[in-house]
């Protein structure tokens, strides 16, 4: 299973938006980058980002970026907002990163504080974080 992330290049205004947002609501976070997380079952790298750059579905090279994760998580400082019920054709999540001042991923205590306040609405959504200590929440059948 791969996980791959696909950003604007282009201006955000929603990301641009969350993190007013999270200002005005006390989090203490300097910029919010958004993308979309699909999940595939290939192991090649290379030919997922080849296959999903040939999607004109989900990837235009005039206003997308394209990130293979190294795993089917998310990265420091960044929560992914799943729903509880999923619709095909259609990204997984949604990734928000939450960076510092010094351009460094925000610290767990911002992550939850941005989760709690805007990101996530429990009633149809569910936080997916990745801190081994904690995490129970296994997305895959059979894990």
């Amino acid at each position: 299973m791969r996980a791959v992330a696909i950003s604007l290049k282009i201006p955000d205004n929603t990301a641009y938006t969350a993190l007013v947002t999270l200002r005005r609501l006390g989090v203490d976070v300097a910029d919010v980058e958004r993308s979309d997380v699909w999940f595939f079952d290939e192991d090649d790298s290379v030919e997922l980002a080849a296959r999903v750059t040939a999607d004109e579905a989900m990837f235009n090279p005039n206003k997308h970026r394209l990130t293979v994760l190294d795993e089917c998580a998310p990265r420091e400082g960044e929560v992914w907002i799943e729903p509880l019920q999923p619709f095909a054709h259609a990204p997984a999540a949604v990734a928000w990163r939450l960076l510092r001042t010094n351009g460094k991923p925000a610290e767990r205590t911002t992550l939850d504080a941005a989760i709690e306040r805007l990101l996530c609405n429990p009633a149809i959504d569910r936080a997916v974080v990745n801190d081994c200590a904690n995490h129970r929440d296994n997305r895959f059948a059979g894990e």
